[in-house]
């Protein structure tokens, strides 16, 4: 690195490991409010970054790297990255780092516990007891849907679902899958590969682990959400966009599935007034697929490997565009 130390603007505040890894090699600059930074803030804090550490919240566009003359490493704080344009980042030989890895386990954490939530109600039946609605015991009382020995099926089988297969063995459930996998996921996991429409009208559950992109963006509609059991529960903790969330809202208030559980939403936030948040059958929960105070702390951590090794020149870790570094 040159004399003088690069400027890097974090888009929030991040563990303080990471950040003080940053720190010791660079004039940091933390935008420390909870919510994103506004897009003029962000476009002027681009204007004189060597670097930056963002958040999949913000949009790093073209207008974006055009404001950013001196930009020379941009480090998502993430796994996903359809927050940047990579096309535009490349054409300007700009690294973009993520870090996968180490959220796959709470992730797949995450979306077990919302299957196991949808599945037995369990927002529903703690609502019911606090206001007072629980005056016996009844046959027909809550009743949820069986996890032992259902069918999984797992849009994405990637490593976030395939963790997910690990934990659904233990209840003897049977899978699917449709969408790209290794061959060693497939074969560890025994899923079997489908199209998409046999996945949604056999699976009991559905959980999405999709990336967002051209091919995903809005692929469960309502023709697809029509073809799922009227007793399946849809679960996503890949990306909100993946889903139509007017075909889910008419869905769930149809009864054409049983319920949802989400990570994620489209848009996202959801106003605390969207109708989403008015159902019994829809569980929604403020993206916290990787919130784990250890998880959280390594990604911060190769984060600030990533960007530090960008601003030297070298190559990152985890680079989702490496070709600018065939050049």
């Amino acid at each position: 690195m040159p004399d003088s130390k690069p400027r890097v603007f974090i888009t929030r505040t991040i563990p303080e490991k990471a950040l003080k890894m940053i720190a010791a090699a660079c004039e940091v600059i933390v935008w420390d409010a909870e919510t994103p930074p506004p897009r003029p803030k962000l476009l002027d804090e681009l204007a004189l970054a060597d670097g930056v550490v963002s958040m999949l919240t913000e949009k790093i566009d073209r207008e974006a790297l055009d404001a950013a003359p001196k930009l020379r490493i941009i480090s998502n704080y993430a796994v996903g990255y359809d927050n940047v344009d990579i096309e535009a980042a490349s054409e300007r030989d700009i690294p973009v780092g993520n870090t996968p890895g180490v959220l796959t386990e709470t992730t797949a954490d995450q979306a077990f516990m919302l299957l196991l939530a949808a599945a037995r109600r369990l927002p529903e039946s703690i609502k019911y007891v606090k206001e007072g609605q629980w005056q016996t015991w009844f046959p027909l009382q809550m009743l949820g849907q069986e996890v032992s020995g259902a069918t999984l099926g797992i849009i994405g089988l990637g490593r976030i679902g395939y963790a997910m297969t690990k934990r659904a063995k233990g209840f003897g459930m049977k899978f699917l899958y449709h969408g790209g996998s290794t061959i060693e996921y497939v074969e560890r996991s025994g899923a079997k590969k489908v199209d998409l429409e046999t996945l949604l009208t056999q699976s009991d559950f559905i959980s999405i682990h999709a990336p967002l992109n051209d091919d995903t963006r809005g692929m469960i509609g309502a023709e697809e959400l029509k073809l799922m059991k009227n007793t399946a529960i849809l679960i996503n903790t890949a990306r909100g966009g993946v889903i139509q969330t007017d075909a889910l809202l008419h869905a769930l208030k149809n009864n054409i599935i049983a319920s949802a559980a989400l990570d994620v939403t489209d848009p996202e936030p959801l106003p605390s007034d969207h109708p989403l948040l008015a159902l019994d059958n829809c569980i929604v929960v403020p993206h916290l697929g990787s919130a784990t105070h250890q998880t959280r702390e390594r990604m911060g951590e190769i984060a600030a490997e990533n960007l530090l090794l960008g601003l030297r020149g070298e190559h990152l870790t985890h680079c989702v565009n490496p070709q600018v570094y065939q050049n």
